[in-house]
């Protein structure tokens, strides 16, 4: 599947986190990959939640700031939330930020669509071919989310994003590398709106969040409204905070709430 996979020890793993590293043309290299995978025994096919990370970040972001993986096994404890793997890859490590579009001669999508659902199920015996799947993230990782999502709509379950960009344009707030390396030569592919438009029915289940101090919120209001002009079904929220991690640590537990709703 691979030509090489490197996989962490479980005598030397901490917090129920997974490390797998794999070498993927898509990146033309190694991509990383950190798993949290609750301590439960004889499960089979756990949902799965991809869980995108913003600019400058990498795949241990989520859980060396914000937590997610304690705060999600204590969800799962106090029967708050079903059972679930949750996977957090790189985004690739190019630049400040890769936009999870394909550029510069790599495929940061189809890392992440294709390959790491395919290293998680490798290296996981709990995670298979019948896990229902669901993608997050923030800021950058919001865009990817939800333009992933959307597009490969048939895959996911449900979707969710936290202080999104809503279009590739929205990039220039963050990185230092030329606008035009992120855009796409299709138009549609560079705005979640644009995407939407393009098939609005059979959607995933969708929500997204924005602190109320945020540099996004103006987009991320914009996006609600013409969802709610079109009548698409979807949950849109305001928080008290801004473009932070003490925002995502505490509203990641919001969508671990909604993905799990929509488990059978």
């Amino acid at each position: 599947m691979f030509r090489t996979t490197e996989l962490s020890d479980p005598r030397f793993e901490t917090g129920n986190l997974r490390y797998i590293t794999v070498k993927t043309p898509n990146l033309k290299g190694r991509g990383d990959i950190c798993v949290f995978v609750p301590p439960l025994d004889t499960v089979a096919n756990l949902p799965l939640v991809l869980l995108l990370h913003g600019v400058y970040g990498g795949a241990w972001v989520w859980t060396q700031k914000a937590g997610v993986h304690l705060s999600a096994w204590q969800m799962m404890e106090d029967g708050d939330i079903p059972p679930m793997a949750i996977a957090m890859p790189s985004d690739g490590l190019w630049g400040d930020g890769s936009g999870y579009v394909p550029h510069n001669g790599h495929n940061f999508e189809k890392w992440i669509i294709e390959d790491v659902p395919k290293a998680v199920m490798a290296n996981v015996t709990s995670v298979g071919k019948k896990s229902p799947l669901f993608i997050s993230g923030l800021s950058m990782g919001g865009f990817g989310a939800l333009r992933l999502g959307v597009k490969y709509r048939e895959k996911f379950k449900a979707i969710s994003a936290h202080s999104s960009i809503t279009d590739l344009d929205q990039m220039a707030l963050f990185v230092e590398e030329p606008l035009e390396g992120y855009l796409q030569e299709d138009e549609r592919e560079n705005s979640v709106w644009s995407l939407i438009q393009d098939n609005p029915n059979n959607l995933p289940k969708l929500r997204f969040d924005c602190g109320t101090e945020d540099l996004l919120l103006e987009y991320n209001r914009k996006l609600h409204q013409q969802l709610q002009d079109k009548r698409i079904d979807h949950i849109y929220e305001e928080f008290p905070g801004g473009h932070q991690w003490e925002y995502w640590s505490e509203h990641i537990k919001d969508t671990l709430r909604f993905f799990g709703g929509t488990i059978d």
